[in-house]
């Protein structure tokens, strides 16, 4: 029978909770022994220069309609070494990809006809493991990150742009630099040739072969 006294159920209560508290010694091996593993997101080497919460959509053109892909954060990841620039979209509770691209050149993006909020660009994109032109619409809480979002966007395209106008200036300046040293090595050996068979004539009357004459320093004087 259960004791009615405030002061002896206490002492009760505080003895068995003595009890539960005594270490008895024993060691209790857990049944699976879990490894700390290290989980790499693909962008380690990479940093973020645009980073917004968004709603990503795609143009199905079987069905002539835009299908949600997911909401979460696009982000702009520039490649420390190579200086490409990416757009990955990740869904904020799975985490799963569902955009992947690079920005490229050739690339633009527009405003959404009748929503300030959103825009659209198309890309080849690789969420899916294989490259896919896709029509891409994303959609922003904010004017103001949309915009954010274009200006980044557009600044990136124009910079990869420049980037390769610079390689194919300096890749021209190259092979213009390669013929003219060509054409002078040519030039040599056609004068040391001429020479070659001038030893073989005899002179003018003047006393000096013709192929010598072609072969003198055009800036000697005369």
């Amino acid at each position: 029978m259960a004791s009615t006294d405030p002061d002896r159920r206490e002492d009760e209560e505080t003895a068995a909770a003595v009890v539960e508290d005594e270490d008895t010694g024993a060691h209790v091996a857990p049944i699976i022994k879990l490894e700390e593993v290290a989980v790499t997101t693909g962008e380690e080497d990479e940093d973020a220069i645009l980073d917004l919460k968004s709603k990503l959509y795609r143009f199905d053109k079987e069905g002539n309609q835009w299908k949600e892909r997911g909401a979460g954060t696009v982000k702009l990841l520039k490649h420390k070494e190579t200086g490409k620039v990416r757009l990955v979209m990740r869904q904020s509770k799975t985490l799963k990809i569902c955009a992947n691209h690079l920005v490229l050149s050739t690339m633009s993006v527009q405003e959404y006809a009748g929503n300030d909020k959103a825009c659209i660009w198309h890309a080849a994109d690789f969420s899916d493991g294989e490259l896919k032109d896709e029509l891409f619409c994303i959609r922003f809480g904010s004017i103001d990150n949309c915009k954010t979002f274009m200006e980044m966007f557009q600044e990136v395209a124009e910079s990869q742009r420049k980037k390769e106008e610079n390689k194919d200036a300096s890749a021209a300046a190259g092979l213009l630099d390669k013929l003219s040293v060509e054409d002078e090595k040519t030039e040599v050996k056609a004068c040391e040739e001429a020479s070659v068979a001038a030893e073989k004539e005899p002179e003018s009357e003047h006393g000096t072969n013709d192929a010598d004459k072609k072969c003198e320093d055009p800036f000697s004087s005369t």
